[in-house]
């Protein structure tokens, strides 16, 4: 039976606007001490979105992403805002990076990145009944919106742009929850 860790002696090593990087020890229930480091980020965890134009269509962007140092496709994103919810965040992002607002969110699963020494989660929100709003974001520069078809996920996962996990995971997830929703119709 699995019993949790020890943690001790949690110290920040390193702090920068993004990350708070911090060295733990940890005692495990047989004895053994190992030291880890782990990021952990300020704040109240991400929500990527799904924003689907009808049962088919999937809009997603194009931004740039400092890691990768390229413009990668992937899907809305953004932190929770102290005193928002993963859905009202989602929908604050919707309207400031592809311009539309959502009638239906549904909240899909909370998602680590690298549990093993990550602390973050982000929420996966399926976006649906989408309306035409906007508001000023933080982006540096205006993000290209484009359309995707959810028949097309098979070779879209492929494409040499989108390699972010979480948003092809997401993408499957959407897929099948549609389908489901379509069948109980």
């Amino acid at each position: 039976m699995r019993k949790k860790p020890i943690l001790s002696n949690i110290t920040d090593i390193a702090t920068t606007q993004f990350f708070n990087i911090q060295s733990m020890d940890v005692e495990f229930s047989n004895g053994e001490k190992r030291q880890y480091e782990r990021l952990k980020p300020p704040g109240n965890g991400a929500v990527l979105v799904v924003p689907m134009l009808d049962d088919k269509t999937v809009l997603m962007i194009y931004e740039y992403s400092g890691g990768t140092n390229r413009y990668e496709l992937a899907l809305t994103k953004g932190k929770i805002d102290d005193g928002e919810t993963p859905l009202e965040a989602a929908n604050r992002e919707l309207v400031e990076e592809i311009g539309y607002g959502a009638k239906k969110l549904t909240f899909m699963k909370s998602m680590s990145i690298a549990p093993g020494y990550q602390s973050s989660v982000t929420h996966i929100v399926l976006a649906q009944d989408l309306y035409p709003d906007s508001a000023q974001g933080d982006e540096p520069e205006a993000l290209e919106v484009v359309k995707h078809k959810l028949a097309d996920l098979e070779t879209l996962v492929y494409d040499n742009d989108l390699t972010e996990a979480r948003s092809i995971a997401a993408l499957y997830m959407a897929k099948e929850l549609i389908r489901q929703q379509n069948l109980s119709d």
